[in-house]
């Protein structure tokens, strides 16, 4: 997977997050930062990574996630893997 797909994976992870006061923040309290620092790094390669993080951390929330944007949680893997601090990290250009 590119990291530009990957990318617009972790922001639909990150909306989906976002349209659920507990969960985002859940979100918030487990990355560290505020809402204002949220708008600022949304498009951050590394951040992102974090939004995946997230998502893949809770299966619940990871499968109600996969069923809201119709993918498959591997292909959430994927999509970690192809940002910055994904396990076997594959760039892809």
């Amino acid at each position: 997977m590119d990291k530009e797909k990957a990318e617009t994976i972790a922001l639909q992870a990150l909306a989906f997050l976002a349209k659920d006061d507990e969960l985002l923040g859940r979100f918030l309290m487990a990355s560290g930062i505020t809402p204002q620092e949220l708008k600022s790094r949304f498009r951050d390669s590394d951040f992102l990574g974090g939004v995946l993080d997230a998502i893949l951390g809770d299966d619940t929330v990871l499968l109600a996630f996969c069923n809201s944007v119709s993918l498959s949680p591997d292909t959430l893997v994927k999509a970690r893997r192809a940002l910055p601090g994904g396990y076997g990290e594959v760039y892809e250009s």
